[in-house]
């Protein structure tokens, strides 16, 4: 039983430790293309900016879990598949975004926050599947 244990904790372990470099690559993504939101709502409609700059984090985010979180080459195939992580949590984003914009009244500038939070552990889960996969 002792074996057991110990092999579950070195799991949670190392799954924690991943679990948390995703968090600060997640974090440095989010800054990233929250900013880049916040400049393009200057010039374009929230629908647009949220767009251009979701579709810019998936790059970042690609490379930051590649590399930082999964320590995994970059693989052209899986760069490929990677963004279909990203269209069901985009989908759901956007869908949120107008739900929240238009008949909750939340501010524009927010309301792409609030919806990251609840589509975190789903992305963590389908970006390890993705970037593991052989």
């Amino acid at each position: 039983m002792k074996a057991g244990n110990g092999l579950l904790m070195l799991l949670t372990k190392h799954l924690n430790k991943e679990f948390l470099k995703f968090l600060i690559s997640g974090g440095i993504n989010t800054l990233a293309t929250y900013l880049m939101y916040l400049f393009l709502l200057l010039f374009y409609n929230y629908s647009l900016s949220y767009s251009v700059s979701y579709i810019a984090g998936i790059f970042l985010s690609y490379y930051l879990n590649s590399v930082f979180v999964f320590k995994e080459k970059i693989s052209f195939r899986k760069f490929l598949k990677f963004p279909i992580v990203y269209l069901v949590q985009y989908i759901v984003n956007m869908l949120m975004l107008y739900v929240l914009v238009e008949y909750a009244q939340f501010n524009v500038q927010i309301v792409p926050l609030v919806a990251m939070i609840i589509t975190v552990p789903i992305t963590f889960i389908l970006s390890k599947m993705i970037i593991k996969s052989k």
